[in-house]
This record gives structure tokens, C-alpha cells and sequence, in this order.
């Protein structure tokens, strides 16, 4: 008899974890978990759908990066994320290079913002479970010479709202308000954490009692 089929439980146990990202940022974050993982870009269509509210698409595309590789990876954990910025209802995306970045400084300038950065996991079995984490930046009031200077030192032209809160980007927050740290980076790991114990992963912190 196929050991897997009279455990059914071994084939989970075994089964590889895969990071369905290229991010540098998703990467670096995961590896704070101690787990070995493996990286694949997934071919997903991240347009927006016609009034798609921005926690919606950062939901259905997390969703959908990690049902993209789970389809063609065997059985396997399969992480997907995403992550949209708002403000005042419009959606900012990553700004791509320098004066872009600098009008979306200009525009959240004193605002409030909403990143919503939703974390996908797809287990061996097919099971999905989907969760958004939202964290609030408001920005500090900065003239255009600081802006310039902080874009010049740091480049954040692959980040939405164009500022990186893990470095010198924190000097342009006002305040954070978030239940998980780790979300505004792009990963929200306290959430990640709760899906793969609930959905059964046994590599979390040794294999358990």
C-alpha cells in the first residue's frame, strides 16, 4: 500500500512550502519564520476590475497568486499576498520612478492612507484561507526639499505610497496603527502564522506535541 495513502496526513507533512512572490521585501520577511521555502513568480493579471474596492483586489489577488502556483506545484503551501494603497478612495500603486514618487508624496502630504495587504495560503489538499490586515499611515507635513531628498537617498519607486517604513521611509510617518508589524512591509506574518497552524503546517516551531 502507498504509504501516503494509509497516512494521509504524511503527504501534508512533507509537503514543500513556496513563496508565490517575487519580492524582495515578501522574501526577507519570510525568512524571519526559520523555514525552508522555495520562490515562483506567478503569472496573474493584477488589473484592477471596474470599481473593485482596493481591499477586494488585495484579497482576490493574493487569492489568485497562490491558486496560480498551487496549480502547477504539486501538493504544497502555497503563500500568495498583495497589498494596495488608498487614500481618500483613490488607489496608488508603485509609483515606478522618481517623479511619480514624488507626486504621491505631495499627495498624501499630512493624509491618512489605508494599506490593505491580505495573505493567501493554499494548503496540499486544495483548501484555501484568505486574510487582509489593514494599517493606517497618516504622513508628516514635509516640504517638497525633504520629499526630494528622502526619494534621491532611498529610491522607493517599487513601493505603493513610495516610502519604505523599514528605513529611512519611517521619518516621513506621522503614525501606524496596525494589529500586525510586519503587513505595512508586505507580509502580514502574525496572520500567516495563524493560517498555517489552523490549516494543520507542522514545520511552525518545531513539529509540536
Amino acid at each position: 500500500m502507498d504509504p501516503d495513502t494509509e497516512n494521509p496526513n504524511a503527504s501534508r507533512a512533507c509537503a514543500p512550502l513556496i513563496l508565490a512572490s517575487t519580492s524582495a521585501y515578501r522574501r526577507e520577511l519570510l525568512q524571519r519564520l526559520r523555514l525552508p521555502f522555495s520562490v515562483q513568480a506567478p503569472r496573474v493579471d493584477e488589473t484592477r476590475r471596474p470599481g473593485e474596492p482596493a481591499r477586494d483586489l488585495a484579497l482576490r489577488l493574493a487569492r489568485e497568486k497562490a491558486l496560480a502556483v498551487a496549480s502547477s506545484s504539486g501538493p504544497a503551501w502555497v503563500i500568495g499576498s498583495d497589498q494596495v494603497c488608498a487614500c481618500d478612495g483613490e488607489i496608488l500603486g508603485k509609483p515606478g520612478g522618481f517623479e511619480p514618487a514624488l507626486r504621491q508624496l505631495q499627495r498624501l502630504r499630512g493624509r491618512e492612507a489605508v494599506f490593505h495587504t491580505a495573505v493567501a495560503l493554499a494548503g496540499p489538499s486544495g483548501e484555501v484561507q484568505v486574510r487582509e490586515v489593514p494599517t493606517w499611515v497618516r504622513m508628516r507635513e514635509l516640504d517638497d526639499a525633504r520629499l526630494r531628498a528622502y526619494l534621491l537617498a532611498e529610491q522607493p519607486y517599487d513601493c505603493a505610497g513610495s516610502a519604505k517604513s523599514e528605513g529611512l521611509g519611517i521619518a516621513l510617518l506621522h503614525s501606524v496603527r496596525s494589529d500586525d508589524p510586519s503587513a505595512l512591509i508586505g507580509l502580514p506574518l502574525i496572520a500567516l502564522c495563524d493560517m498555517l497552524l489552523q490549516g494543520g503546517f507542522e514545520g511552525l516551531l518545531g513539529s509540536g506535541s
